[in-house]
């Protein structure tokens, strides 16, 4: 395997730094043995199999596959739109496959921002009532809105828009809005799924931008599903997900966007190319 010793003993090192790394960082999602079914005994699909792995506080985290793979599905049970059919989910240490009632509900309010393709902005409100909706139903103070919604709208750049209505902004204003939107409540986990889908390239590369920003200046962790190899190589590290069990994980570590991308494309390729995603 090593062609000499001291490869052997740079390989015992490095592997010895990246384990007293990843202990020392806080896990904010652990997934553990996750299995999700659709149908009943004569007709079974098992949408993920048996699937674990974990996310660290601050982390960029893709997750690519093939259509019906169920990279959604993962999203859905993780946001608690769907039920696990067995094993766990924590966030933050709590088992969020066991909340219910008002303590479900609570976790969804405080703990997780979503951002969604469609942007799912409400019409008749405009960016600043739309992002200032989740800061309302907490009982925050009018001024402590203002500045919130001040701070965000100059992180993304949407203090020109905070007027306007959905019908009156670009895609890519509205996705910008739909995060801020997401992020404001200072969730423990932004989830995201397909948020370039509906987006012109220069609208998600701006989108993608707002993305690193949050993730390196703030902190923000976030869990991004995605289809296309340029939006999954803003990430710090992607997961590949192949008939409803992980296929391969791949991480950015020091290398370049561009060189990352090369390296998820040569996953893709493995996964069946990347029409099938």
């Amino acid at each position: 395997m090593f062609c000499n010793v001291k490869d052997a003993i740079n390989f015992t090192l490095k592997y010895k730094m990246d384990t007293e790394r990843n202990d020392f960082m806080e896990e904010i999602l652990k997934i553990k043995n996750v299995e999700k079914y659709y149908g009943n005994r004569s007709s079974l699909t098992k949408a993920i199999d048996d699937i674990s792995f974990s996310v660290s506080k601050g982390e960029f985290v893709a997750i690519m596959g093939a259509s019906g793979s169920g990279k959604t599905t993962l999203l859905n049970v993780v946001s608690t739109i769907d039920k696990v059919s067995s094993g766990h989910i924590f966030v933050d240490g709590i088992d969020v496959t066991k909340l219910k009632g008002n303590d479900l509900n609570k976790f969804r309010r405080e703990d997780l921002g979503f951002i969604f393709q469609d942007f799912n902005l409400l019409d008749t409100l405009t960016a600043y009532e739309n992002i200032a909706l989740a800061l309302s139903i907490q009982n925050v103070k009018a001024n402590e809105i203002e500045r919130r919604i001040k701070k965000v709208s100059d992180d993304l750049g949407i203090k020109d828009v905070l007027k306007k209505y959905p019908y009156q902004m670009s895609g890519g204003q509205k996705q910008r809005v739909a995060s801020a939107r997401a992020i404001i409540t200072n969730p423990k986990l932004i989830l995201a799924d397909e948020p370039t889908g509906a987006l012109d390239s220069k609208s998600s590369k701006m989108l993608l931008e707002s993305f690193n920003y949050l993730n390196e200046e703030k902190q923000a962790t976030i869990l991004m599903v995605t289809h296309d190899a340029f939006t999954a190589s803003y990430s710090n590290r992607v997961i590949f997900i192949k008939d409803g069990k992980l296929f391969n994980e791949i991480r950015k570590g020091n290398q370049s966007r561009k060189e990352f991308f090369n390296k998820i494309i040569d996953v893709v390729t493995l996964l069946g190319g990347n029409d099938a995603l």
